[in-house]
């Protein structure tokens, strides 16, 4: 279970100046480009993780899209319900997490739901955990071959008394371990739908 380490007596953090973080810059289409352009303070931290998926865009945007559902791919969620919204930008949820993480709960608003270019995007603005200005960014795109490409960003504050390694290291293990979990649903979705369940 990924957990991040202890906090440690540190000097407050600034948050007066910023970067543009462009991590993404070789790995996504130019049209979505901007969506992963992330202004990052000093005391905070950046990354994207990217997973191929065997499975059409169709099978992985209609279980991503489904922002009152994320436990339905999302391993460390427990319980999701929808607090404020019907499931467009503005709708407000909040999650429960599993014990053995340094959270609770959380509380997620909808950004950005771009059915034509496949876009979500959410913020957390409250609940019970360490993460604070979390941001993410996930954007959905075809191959040539029919499977698909998911590239996911974030932004977040850095914890007091953890460093931008700790801090990278412990949600790229999060982001990683849901985007897995993604490509198997995503996988039994389109082989269903496609009449090669169990094939």
């Amino acid at each position: 279970m990924p957990s991040l380490p202890p906090s440690k007596p540190s000097p407050p953090s600034t948050r007066l100046a910023s970067s543009l973080c462009t991590a993404h810059k070789a790995t996504v289409p130019p049209e979505v480009s901007r969506h992963h352009e992330h202004c990052t303070a000093t005391n905070q931290c950046c990354s994207v993780i990217i997973q191929q998926i065997p499975a059409p865009v169709s099978a992985v945007w209609s279980v991503l899209r489904r922002f009152d559902r994320p436990q339905s791919y999302k391993r460390f969620i427990k319980s999701c319900h929808v607090i404020r919204g019907s499931g467009g930008v503005g709708t407000l949820r909040e999650v429960h997490v599993i014990s053995g993480l340094p959270a609770s709960s959380s509380h997620e608003r909808l950004e950005i739901l771009d059915e034509e270019k496949h876009v979500l995007s959410f913020r957390v603005v409250g609940g019970e955990h360490r993460l604070k200005n979390y941001k993410s960014v996930t954007t959905v795109h075809p191959q040539v071959d029919g499977t698909t490409v998911v590239v996911e960003s974030y932004v977040v504050d850095v914890p007091p008394g953890n460093t931008k390694e700790d801090t990278k290291i412990f949600v790229d293990t999060i982001v990683k371990c849901n985007l897995q979990s993604l490509a198997r649903i995503a996988g039994e979705v389109y082989r269903k739908g496609s009449g090669m369940a169990g094939v």
